[in-house]
């Protein structure tokens, strides 16, 4: 008789049992429940209730009206769920929730409270736990309209989302009949993180789109899913599919973006990318098992072309990114914003040229901790931003951050012909990030990579015949016309170190040595005279046209001290003048104070013969000579046309050359040499 009867009440939905059920579920969740109109309730077999209203409290000390509200509402769930539930295993599961219509209020507070957190009388003690992972796990949602305000403070977010069911135009099979589908719309309006946030998504199914496998009896499927909108100043496309959206939820589709900065696409999502110039991104996005992938077909960042493979794993705390970035052209200036340098935007007037070069705009160095890398990379082409530079070409290097530490290891790039190694490394784990460099070049062509050294302003090919036939002539004294003024395969080492919140601080600090020679190299005949200040000379190659000069030697030492670098050795040599460079270059204030002193190795009957001073900044370079010494010849001079006779005036013009004798490469700087200063307007 006690089986017949519970299976009597089963079939007939306990319809005694409202009331004390309501009851229990309050003392259960320890918030507000009210349950009215029709009732049935299934205890055994798939336990669950069908009720006409269906209002469930907030949580204490959350300032919303409630937590849902639901017309026609079909919950189910298990027992065991339950069970785990109330003592504090896991969180609130349940297998299935459907209605009419739906209203939501998904709140916390500053403090972490929620008004999802359902907690019993029995862990009343754990309510001070942090609410984040706190949200039911449901795994089969489906509403005809629903209205969903979700209010995260700690997250600085508040999204309204507006639910609505509608009939398909198109209709599936299902065997010999066909059934009409129904398509889900919905919006989402507010602000995400703090970013204006508005989105439109259209679905072919509300019911697995939102399904939580773990959590339901159903099958695991995806429907189709078109979103787009815009987050911030970032505007998103992305048509596929997805589903378990409440769970471990996964999607595939083709994905477009584009924004002002990559940096605002990471935001969002704590993922750490560079700030950028303008990009607009199109491949496939894919998400399962907390691992995301895109694949990226079209990548454009300013002038940039790029593309690879990446994926970002939130399984681990940082997210872990790896994969791959390749492609034929990758401009430095589009980089430009991570280190400072500001983009200027399509049909933006030029800006006035600044006082200070070097940038200034703090690293955002919190973001380097955010998460983990391990990236190869592939670019063809690096511009370095300057018409000044050729691009470095079959860029390669191997990109590691951890744990706040960025390192560039087995960099290698073609430049001009010759090839440039080392490694880089960022280490923003202080209040100072410290960077360190270790670069070297090897057979550089400084002609093709240099383009300002080139006699007609042109960019001449790397390695190019020319500029070979030109060193061929000035070995066997030909008379080839100059086609750069500078010409030879440079080897250079840099080993440097700084710290500082910005590029700029970081080169204002700088401590290390710099290394440059030169081999196979001319100079041109006319600026080795210019550099003398040999008047007579100079004329003469004027006249009978620019030749190049072999060099004997060139070779320049800069030690670098908080800042400051000073040439240790500053020479080029050739046949006719050495010319020394010393001085300094401070970039602290990035003011110049340098100096070039020419020893004519042949007579002149009319040199000045005065060093040539370079002030002023690295913005603004004045470039000046020694007026102290000019003026005593002029003197001299002078003296010498009064007491004697006026050809007599040009005797202290005249230079008997006799240069020096060994290497200057070599040897050290000669002694009595005055210290450099700054080009000033008197000795201009």
């Amino acid at each position: 008789m006690l089986v017949v009867g519970v299976a009597a009440c089963e079939w007939a939905g306990w319809p005694f049992l409202q009331r004390p059920l309501q009851l229990a579920m309050r003392k259960a969740t320890g918030v507000q429940v009210d349950v009215g109109g029709s009732f049935r309730a299934h205890l055994f077999w798939r336990p669950g209730l069908q009720i006409s209203h269906l209002r469930l409290g907030s949580a204490q000390g959350v300032n919303v009206p409630y937590l849902l509200d639901g017309q026609d509402v079909d919950l189910r769930w298990h027992w065991s769920d339950i069970w785990q539930w109330q003592r504090g295993h896991d969180v609130l599961r349940l297998r299935r929730l459907h209605a009419g219509t739906l209203q939501a209020y998904l709140s916390r507070e500053a403090d972490g409270r929620a008004s999802w957190q359902l907690v019993p009388a029995t862990r009343s003690g754990a309510v001070t736990r942090d609410t984040a992972g706190d949200l039911p796990r449901i795994g089969s949602l489906a509403v005809r309209e629903g209205h969903v305000v979700i209010d995260d403070r700690p997250l600085q977010t508040r999204v309204v989302v507006e639910l609505k069911g509608e009939a398909a135009s198109a209709t599936r099979q299902t065997g010999d009949s066909a059934m009409q589908s129904t398509m889900y719309g919905a919006t989402a309006t507010g602000t995400y993180r703090a970013l204006p946030l508005k989105l439109q998504a259209r679905s072919g199914a509300a019911l697995p789109l939102l399904l939580d496998a773990a959590d339901s009896d159903a099958p695991a499927q995806s429907v189709p899913l078109r979103v787009e909108g815009q987050l911030g100043e970032t505007r998103l496309l992305f048509d596929g599919s997805a589903g378990a959206l409440l769970g471990d939820w996964r999607m595939d589709g083709q994905l477009r973006l584009r924004g002002p900065s990559l940096a605002r696409v990471g935001d969002p999502v704590g993922l750490t990318l560079p700030q950028t110039a303008p990009f607009d991104v199109a491949g496939r996005l894919s998400q399962a098992g907390g691992v995301w992938r895109l694949q990226v077909d079209s990548g454009v960042v300013g002038r940039s072309r790029l593309g690879g493979d990446f994926r970002y794993d939130t399984r681990v705390s940082p997210g872990l990114l790896t994969g791959r970035l390749a492609g034929p052209v990758l401009a430095l200036a589009d980089l430009g914003p991570a280190v400072g340098t500001p983009v200027r935007g399509q049909g933006e007037a030029p800006r006035p040229r600044p006082a200070r070069v070097l940038p200034q705009r703090d690293f955002d160095l919190a973001s380097l901790r955010a998460m983990n890398a391990d990236l190869q990379v592939t670019i063809d082409e690096l511009d370095l931003g300057t018409p000044a530079l050729a691009p470095l070409r079959e860029l390669r290097t191997h990109v590691r951050l951890d744990g706040g530490v960025l390192r560039l290891e087995e960099l290698q790039a073609v430049v001009a012909g010759g090839q440039m190694s080392g490694t880089t490394q960022l280490d923003g784990r202080g209040e100072l990030a410290q960077w360190n460099a270790d670069l070297k070049f090897r057979a550089v062509d400084i002609a093709g990579w240099i383009r300002g050294l080139q006699a007609d302003g042109s960019a001449p090919a790397q390695g190019s015949s020319g500029l070979k036939a030109q060193r061929r002539a000035a070995a066997q004294g030909g008379d080839q016309p100059v086609q750069s003024y500078l010409t030879g395969a440079m080897t250079a080492d840099l080993q440097v170190q700084g710290r500082g919140r910005s590029t700029a601080a970081i080169l204002g600090s700088l401590q290390g040595l710099a290394r440059l020679s030169l081999r196979d190299g001319t100079i041109s005949h006319l600026v080795t005279e210019l550099a003398g200040l040999d008047l007579a000379q100079a004329l003469g190659v004027l006249i009978r046209g620019d030749q190049p000069l072999p060099l004997r030697c060139a070779r320049v030492e800069l030690a670098v001290q908080n800042g400051v670098a000073t040439p240790r050795v500053a020479v080029l040599d050739n046949r006719d003048s050495t010319v020394r460079v010393d001085g300094h270059i401070d970039l602290r204030d990035e003011s110049l104070a340098l100096r070039a002193v020419a020893r004519p190795k042949d007579f002149s009957p009319l040199s000045l013969r005065t060093p040539v001073v370079v002030g002023g900044t690295l913005s603004q370079p004045v470039v000046g000579i020694e007026g102290g010494r000019l003026a005593t010849r002029g003197v001299v001079a002078a003296v010498l046309a009064a007491i004697a006779a006026p050809a007599a005036a040009l005797i202290p013009f005249i230079d008997p050359g006799g240069g020096e004798k060994s290497d200057p490469c070599a040897a050290p700087a000669p002694k009595g040499e005055a210290p450099a200063v700054a080009a000033s307007p008197a000795s201009r």
